[in-house]
């Protein structure tokens, strides 16, 4: 069985930017706080401008970049999926109404004779 290593290399400057991507977060909602006498124009622009910028730092580090390429790979594989036709769809969800409904009538059966067996025959109580 082979096993593959998978060594994640973390430099200064990818955890500088992942500050710099935290940083811009918090200056972002700082400024909308900070701006709410001048207005929403002005407290909406400033958090989108934070929020861009600290998005376009997070995907320039080594991060940001394995999420591109998790994302790139899901991507592939839910192209490769072979989804069910309208009818199969159709009888797929049939099938899981009807045991539905046979799962709960033998669930009700069940809690009825128990509670006949426990309060009627051993207890006596009706």
């Amino acid at each position: 069985m082979a096993t593959s290593q998978v060594e994640t290399v973390s430099t200064g400057a990818d955890k500088a930017k992942l500050g710099a991507a935290v940083a811009l977060v918090v200056a972002a909602l700082v400024a909308y706080y900070f701006l709410a006498s001048r207005g929403s124009l002005a407290q909406w622009s400033a958090l989108l401008v934070c929020l861009a910028g600290a998005v376009a730092v997070f995907f320039t580090s080594e991060t940001g970049r394995q999420l591109v390429a998790f994302g790139r790979d899901a991507w592939r594989e839910v192209k490769k999926v072979v989804w069910p036709t309208r009818k199969e769809a159709i009888q797929i969800t049939a099938y899981v109404f009807a045991f539905v409904v046979v799962m709960a009538l033998f669930l009700w059966v069940t809690d009825k004779t128990l509670e006949w067996v426990f309060y009627g025959l051993i207890l006596g109580w009706r």
